[in-house]
């Protein structure tokens, strides 16, 4: 029979939710400014490295915790400010120029550019000669962004390679918008 000194015995592990909680705290003290971002690194792997609960509490120690009422504050402001953006995006979609989707069966590509052989001509500096393509495959309709300098942009994200769009979509090319429609 052996005895318990002869095993090396570590305290349980500590859980996600506990870890999870003090990377909140590291992360939300970075946001503020009441970390620099070498202290919050370094901390960072500490945290990852704790294996006692007591050596999450001395990483996050000098950070404030947010109460119950400032939580309550910041997701209301969030909310609000979310909401505003939100507005200003479909304001201004329903007031930009609709570009109409070719006819499906067409079957070829409909390029766009500022190059007069492009199926699609848009004369503004921010437009490549050769910008984008609009493909239908498999029933939906891809855009591709061809290597252009300005970017391509589907519902304000840029598109990276390819991405697939329907009617109503808000398209950009460069600093041009559109708004995807059907005949």
């Amino acid at each position: 029979m052996t005895s318990s000194f002869e095993f090396n015995t570590y305290p349980a592990r500590l859980s996600d939710a506990e870890r999870d909680k003090a990377l909140k705290v590291l992360r939300d003290g970075v946001a503020m400014g009441r970390l620099s971002h070498d202290t919050f690194i370094r901390r960072m792997e500490l945290a990852f490295a704790a294996r006692r609960v007591d050596e999450l509490v001395a990483l996050t120690a000098d950070l404030p915790q947010e109460n119950r009422f400032s939580r309550m504050i910041f997701g209301t402001v969030e909310a609000v400010s979310g909401f505003g953006v939100r507005l200003r995006r479909a304001w201004q979609a329903e007031r930009l120029p609709k570009l109409l989707l070719p006819h499906p069966g067409g079957g070829h590509p409909l390029r766009i550019g500022r190059d007069p052989a492009n199926g699609l001509r848009l004369t503004h500096e921010t437009v490549s000669r050769v910008h984008a393509e609009l493909t239908r495959q498999g029933g939906m309709w891809v855009l591709r962004d061809l290597g252009s300098t300005n970017g391509t942009t589907v519902n304000g994200r840029r598109v990276i390679g390819v991405a697939v769009v329907r009617e109503g979509d808000q398209v950009g090319f460069g600093q041009l918008s559109f708004r995807l429609a059907v005949n």
